[in-house]
C-alpha cells in the first residue's frame, strides 16, 4: 500500500512538473476541478459544470469537446484543468498546492478531504483563491465552515445533507428484533467521524447498542469486521473513503454472517453494499456550485455573502445479487421501500444521462439568481447561527 501511495505521488509530481502555469495577464480566470478520486458521483458533478459553463458560455462546443476527453483546456473565456488525487489524502494534499501553484484562480472541489485541504491552504493568502464546493458531507466538523452563513468569505458551495436518523432506521425495517448496530470509523477521515459520531447518536435515539469499531487503513479491513461479527452486530455501517474502497473485503465476512452493510450513499450498493441509502443528487450538487462559480465569474453574486446551500434527499437502493449471492434474505418492507434495486448486474434506475432543462438562457439565468438570492445571509440569520454557535461552546 506504501509502495502504491509513494508511486501515485512521484506520478503527480512528474505530471505537473511538465505542465506550465496558465498566464493569468489575459484576463482569464483559471478553474481548477478538484476531486478526491474518480467515482460516478463525482463525475455527474463535472458534468453539471461542464454543462452550466457551456450554457453561460464560458466554454464553446468545441471547447465543451475537449474538456470531455479529460483534457485540459486553454480557451478564450476560461481556462479549466483537472486534478484526481485516487483516494489519497498525501496526494490530494499536492493537488490542491500544485492548482495554486499553476495559477489557479477558482478552485472547484468535490468531497470533504479535498474542501478541507483547499480552504485550509488558502485560508492564510493575502488574497485568497475562491473556494467552491460540492459533494461534501460534514463541511462544519471538517472545519470548512462554522455554520452555514458563518464561513470564511472566500469559500461557498453545497452540502450533501444525508438523514442518517432515516436511514439508520432502515435496520428495523430489514429486522424487528435487531439491537446492535457496528460502525466502522477511520478518525483521519473528518466525514468518517462525523457520520460515524450521527450513527451512533441516532442508533442510540432508536433504542440500539452502537458498536464503534476503529480503522486506519484498508488492510485493518478483515479483522474490525471480523471483530464486528463475534460481537453479533444486526447491521454493519460504512462511513468513509477507507471502508467504502475496501467494500470486498467487508461483505464476504460480513452476509456469510447475516450482517447486512449498509452505505451512505445509493452508489454504494451498485458497487456491491447490501444496502446503500442517501443523498442521491451528485449532478444536481454540481448544477448549484456552478451556479455559484457561474455568476460570480459575470460579478452577479458576492461568494462572501450567500449561506452553503444544503439539499435533503433520501434514496434507497438495495444489491440483490450480493444479497443472494450469501443467503442473504431482504425484508418484504425493505423490498417495498427500495427507490431501485442491482439484480443480475443491472439497475433499475432510470440512467438516462442528466441534463439542464430545456429553456432559455434568459430563463436559466433568471432562475439562478432568484435561487441566489434565496441564500443569502441576513445580518439575522448571522446573529441567530452565531448565537447558537455560542450556546453550543458554552
Amino acid at each position: 500500500m506504501m509502495y502504491i501511495r509513494l508511486l501515485m505521488l512521484l506520478s503527480l509530481i512528474l505530471l505537473l512538473l511538465g505542465v506550465p502555469a496558465f498566464a493569468q495577464d489575459d484576463g482569464k480566470p483559471a478553474v481548477a476541478i478538484l476531486r478526491y478520486r474518480n467515482t460516478t458521483g463525482f463525475q455527474l458533478a463535472g458534468k453539471a459544470f461542464l454543462d452550466m459553463m457551456e450554457a453561460y458560455g464560458f466554454i464553446s462546443e468545441e471547447e465543451r469537446a475537449v474538456l470531455d476527453a479529460g483534457e485540459e483546456l486553454d480557451g478564450e473565456r476560461i481556462n479549466v484543468f483537472w486534478g484526481d488525487a485516487g483516494g489519497d489524502l498525501p496526494t490530494a494534499n499536492l493537488l490542491v498546492e500544485q492548482a495554486l501553484d499553476r495559477g489557479a484562480t477558482i478552485l472547484v472541489t468535490q468531497s470533504t478531504p479535498v474542501t478541507q485541504i483547499a480552504v485550509g491552504l488558502t485560508n492564510d493568502m493575502e488574497k485568497p483563491v475562491p473556494v467552491v464546493f460540492s459533494i461534501v458531507g460534514a463541511p462544519y466538523s471538517a472545519g470548512i465552515a462554522r455554520a452555514s452563513c458563518i464561513k470564511p468569505d472566500h469559500v461557498a458551495g453545497t452540502k450533501v445533507q444525508i438523514p442518517r436518523d432515516q436511514i439508520v432506521a432502515l435496520v428495523a425495517v430489514q429486522d424487528p428484533d435487531a439491537d446492535t448496530i457496528g460502525v466502522l470509523v477511520n478518525a483521519a477521515e473528518a466525514n468518517s467521524v462525523n457520520n460515524a459520531n450521527l450513527i451512533e447518536r441516532h442508533g442510540e435515539a432508536l433504542g440500539f447498542a452502537v458498536e464503534r469499531m476503529p480503522i486506519a487503513s484498508a488492510a485493518d479491513l478483515p479483522v474490525a469486521v471480523g471483530t464486528l461479527v463475534d460481537k453479533e452486530v444486526d447491521a454493519l455501517f460504512i462511513t468513509g473513503y477507507t471502508d467504502s474502497a475496501g467494500l470486498p473485503a467487508i461483505l464476504g465476512p460480513a452476509l456469510e454472517a447475516g450482517v447486512p452493510v449498509i452505505g451512505l450513499s445509493p452508489v454504494l450498493a451498485m458497487r456491491g453494499a447490501t444496502i446503500g441509502a442517501g443523498f442521491n443528487g451528485a449532478y444536481v450538487e454540481g448544477v448549484v456550485a456552478a451556479r455559484m462559480i457561474a455568476n460570480y465569474l459575470n460579478g452577479d453574486v458576492d461568494l462572501s455573502t450567500i449561506a452553503i446551500n444544503e439539499i435533503p434527499q433520501l434514496t434507497i437502493a438495495l444489491n440483490l445479487d450480493s444479497a443472494a449471492e450469501r443467503g442473504f434474505e431482504f425484508s418484504e418492507e425493505m423490498l417495498a421501500r427500495a427507490d431501485f434495486v442491482i439484480q443480475n448486474g443491472e439497475s433499475t434506475e432510470d440512467t438516462t444521462p442528466p441534463a439542464l432543462p430545456d429553456i432559455s438562457f434568459d430563463e436559466l439565468r433568471a432562475a439562478d439568481l432568484e435561487f441566489l438570492a434565496s441564500l443569502e445571509c441576513t445580518p439575522a440569520m448571522i446573529a441567530e447561527q452565531q448565537a447558537a454557535l455560542d450556546a453550543t461552546s458554552e
